[in-house]
């Protein structure tokens, strides 16, 4: 039984990551399309797709390496926990390595980046930090 389905996503795309796979599934949620797909727009994943399957709906994601195997995603890590969340205001939103980095929040208006929810001045959920 899995009790943190973000960090199952999140420690897939590190595990695959360190050994450079092309692409990687999972089994599909909401909140983890969201996550693929502000992954996608701020240029970590070159595309994610949902393929359906019989027991559950796959989420396949394209991970993304520079030009001689540079790694795009040096580090992912999960701020809020199920056994400590971590909220935020639009006011409290820092840049992550000023600026290299994002913040992904799950806010009322659904995932953002800290960069997208600074300019919509709203706040909420700290998932995850990527750089």
């Amino acid at each position: 039984m899995m009790t943190d389905p973000i960090a199952d996503m999140l420690t897939r795309i590190r595990n695959a990551v360190s050994v450079e796979r092309p692409q990687i599934e999972m089994p599909a949620s909401k909140v983890k399309r969201g996550l693929a797909d502000v992954l996608k727009r701020e240029g970590y994943i070159w595309d994610w797709q949902e393929i359906e399957s019989a027991p559950a709906n796959q989420l396949r994601i394209e991970l993304k390496y520079g030009p001689n195997g540079e790694r795009v995603i040096q580090k992912i890590r999960r701020v809020s926990k199920p056994g400590r969340r971590v909220y935020l205001g639009a006011r409290d939103l820092r840049p992550i390595l000023n600026g290299l980095g994002i913040s992904i929040l799950s806010t009322s208006r659904g995932v953002l980046s800290d960069r997208e929810a600074r300019q919509r001045n709203l706040g909420g959920e700290i998932l995850c930090e990527v750089w």
